[in-house]
């Protein structure tokens, strides 16, 4: 068994691991936490919900699409939201849906205390299938460790 690490062009490279994971027979992709951060590494939309959400789903279809996956390959979605409040919950789920359009993966929304980066709000991690890469492994320009 192989696990392809996935780490696309374009995202910052300042996270400590990669941003997705892919593994024989090739089919299923698990992503890290994708986080409000721009190319060079800072939290975008400081303060807010919404704004960070966008960015969010920016950063994880990228992700996904450099695992030969995309939105509309997701199987679930976790969404952290460091909030007590009902209504920001409510405000990332939405943001999360618009992303989706009709495609509704099932879905957990959580409340937390604190996330990884500073000024950051809102996470989703996600498991996507895809099709299989053919032989001799991921399509040029995505960069594996």
């Amino acid at each position: 068994m192989t696990i392809e690490l996935v780490r696309p062009p374009g995202l910052t490279d300042s996270s400590p691991c990669a941003h997705a994971a892919v593994t024989d027979p090739g089919r299923l992709v698990f992503t890290a936490g994708a986080g409000p951060l721009g190319a060079d590494g800072s939290t975008v939309a400081v303060g807010d919900v919404r704004g960070q959400t966008r960015q969010v789903m920016t950063n994880l279809a990228a992700a996904l699409e450099a695992a030969v996956a995309g939105l509309g390959d997701i199987l679930r979605t976790t969404v952290y939201v460091v909030t007590a409040d009902r209504g920001e919950l409510l405000t990332a789920g939405q943001g999360v849906r618009e992303a989706l359009g009709a495609h509704l993966a099932p879905s957990t929304l959580v409340g937390v205390t604190v996330l990884a980066h500073p000024d950051q709000l809102v996470e989703v991690e996600a498991v996507a299938v895809r099709d299989t890469w053919e032989d001799p492994g991921p399509p040029d320009g995505a960069a594996t460790l």
